[in-house]
């Protein structure tokens, strides 16, 4: 039974990397075309994975800018929150789980992903507003249509991080009293 949870172990840490990995390329990708699209304007027609901001980039540049931010922003975000993820398995211990540490960064990744539903709400409103203005942006709601799944994943994690601290508590206690 060991051999089977060491080996889901080790595939749940390579999946943590690759999904770190590719949202760090994606990341990295959204700011050079951010930043490309200053210098050709052409490049605002396909940003990223088929998103025209084009219209936005020639009638309106502030809100080309605000959208793009929101899109840049979210996508480093999601990038840190799997490196908190990668640095997890990167520390635990399995014989002996209920750290200070383990315990401190799940909570960050809690924190993390209250925050990134947060600021997706921020942009999802923000493009409704240029929606109704006449602004064509409903292909860039792709890039935090996912706020539900953040909502309830900060929730539960923290949760989660709540037993790890109470876990800590008693497994000091037993250090004490032996």
């Amino acid at each position: 039974m060991i051999k089977k949870n060491d080996l889901i172990f080790d595939v749940l840490q390579v999946v943590s990397w690759i999904a770190f990995v590719g949202l760090c390329i994606e990341a990295g990708a959204i700011v050079f075309n951010f930043i490309f699209s200053y210098f050709k304007p052409i490049v605002a027609q396909n940003l990223y994975r088929g998103l025209d901001l084009s219209e936005l980039y020639q009638n309106h540049f502030p809100h080309f800018i605000a959208v793009m931010s929101f899109i840049v922003v979210i996508a480093i975000m999601k990038a840190y929150l799997f490196y908190l993820v990668v640095r997890i398995f990167m520390k635990l211990d399995l014989s002996n789980p209920f750290s200070r540490d383990i315990a401190t960064l799940i909570e960050k990744i809690s924190y993390e992903a209250f925050a990134i539903a947060i600021v997706s709400i921020v942009a999802q409103q923000y493009t409704k507003r240029l929606l109704h203005t006449g602004y064509e942006v409903s292909h860039a709601h792709k890039y935090w249509g996912d706020i539900a799944a953040f909502l309830m994943m900060a929730a539960i994690v923290y949760i989660i991080s709540k037993i790890f601290d109470k876990g800590i508590q008693i497994q000091e206690e037993n250090d004490l009293t032996v």
